[in-house]
């Protein structure tokens, strides 16, 4: 199960390390062997996050998550997105910006640093969205059932979310825009903090609101074919969903590569820490990237997030820490040792009162059996 899921992560692994070896020594190995361990301790709750999305599509489009998926996600955000960053950040033409990214190391990084505000703007939004509207939502298990319940109970008034993160936004662009407060020069900077926000705003909503649009309708084709399941079968007319479960199953997809896309800024920003090498940058943050997309997949066949149930709401706490990081890094530095433990951290609490969830459910009902499937609330301990 492990070499069947993982197998290809192993493959990218070994390639990638020897290619580092052939680019530039031994050097180059380590720097793609720190970079590859970054982007994984950066992106795990994104693993945990896509597993909760991507157990509800089929084989098929698990398969193309694995493929088509990581092809974007390393091709399109680890390598094609900081030069894009630059080209249009430096008005460069992409042969330009490819030609500086190979050739100019130093001012190849000097300009995707300047960009950085419009980046974690747009990023931090997108990701905060992602956290208003988990905690807002009431749901049936409550890990810290003291912060969750009363927010649940707030999350039924309209738009709470949008209207808290455009306040987020505001005092982001007003405060923490590099110089804002300096001289007149910055304003540009606080219009592109908030333009870069409200693009991230705009892009959670409208990929968000079709994913979830169409994951609707295919519940309800669902429910209606179960009815009508036993009528078509006396008939021999078999009741099919295909077109429906294709639309649905898309715009996950489509949701998941954004919401990857979101994951992956603080790690190609980080990266710069290490090196400046394009192409080791890519080497190691595709390494990377490839085991978080195992994971999610071993997340999801394992059936790891049922038998866990706080690991979700561990992971998008950790969501909610990595935005208000990004959106402070427009301003400040933050080390990325600390961007990493913190998700680390929430998610191994929440794993660990998980456990101690199904000690206790076990231990209640008289079962050995800690997976057994009971929904019913009990108590984390914290």
């Amino acid at each position: 199960m492990v070499l069947k899921t993982f197998g290809w992560s192993f493959a990218v692994t070994a390639l990638g390390l020897v290619a580092a070896v052939l680019i530039d020594g031994w050097t180059a190995f380590g720097i793609v062997l720190i970079l590859s361990i970054l982007e994984i301790s950066l992106s795990f709750d994104n693993a945990v996050v896509n597993a909760g999305i991507l157990k509800k599509m089929s084989a098929f489009w698990q398969r193309i998550f694995l493929t088509v998926g990581i092809l974007i996600a390393v091709f399109g955000m680890r390598l094609v997105f900081p030069v894009v960053i630059v080209a249009i950040s430096a008005s460069l033409g992409p042969i330009e910006a490819v030609d500086l990214a190979l050739n100019d190391a130093d001012r190849y990084q000097e300009l995707v640093t300047d960009a950085h505000p419009s980046i974690a703007a747009f990023g931090g939004m997108f990701l905060l969205m992602i956290f208003l509207d988990f905690i807002f939502e009431d749901r049936d298990i409550k890990w810290l059932g003291w912060i969750e319940r009363p927010l649940a109970k707030l999350g039924k008034v309209d738009m709470l979310s949008a209207c808290i993160a455009l306040i987020v936004l505001l005092i982001t662009a007003l405060f923490l825009s590099p110089h804002a407060h300096l001289h007149a020069g910055s304003a540009d900077k606080t219009e592109t903090v908030l333009l870069s926000g409200v693009a991230g705003l705009i892009t959670y909503l409208v990929v968000g609101g079709l994913s979830g649009f169409f994951e609707n309708r295919l519940e309800e084709a669902e429910e209606r074919e179960h009815e009508e399941e036993e009528e078509a079968k006396r008939e021999g007319k078999p009741v099919s969903a295909k077109a429906l479960v294709g639309k649905a199953a898309f715009f996950m997809f489509l949701y998941l590569e954004v919401l990857d896309a979101s994951f992956s800024f603080d790690g190609v920003i980080g990266a710069f820490a290490i090196t400046n090498d394009i192409v080791l940058m890519a080497l190691g943050l595709g390494i990377g990237a490839m085991y978080v997309r195992s994971l999610t997949v071993y997340l999801v066949r394992q059936g790891t997030l049922d038998d866990y149930v706080y690991l979700e709401h561990g992971a998008h706490y950790a969501i909610g820490a990595l935005a208000a990081i990004l959106l402070v890094t427009i301003r400040f530095e933050v080390n990325e040792i600390v961007t990493g433990l913190v998700g680390v951290v929430l998610i191994a609490w929440s794993f660990w009162s998980s456990v101690r969830r199904n000690r206790a459910l076990a231990a209640a009902e008289g079962k050995a059996d800690p997976s057994a499937d009971d929904k019913t609330e009990v108590s984390s301990g914290v």
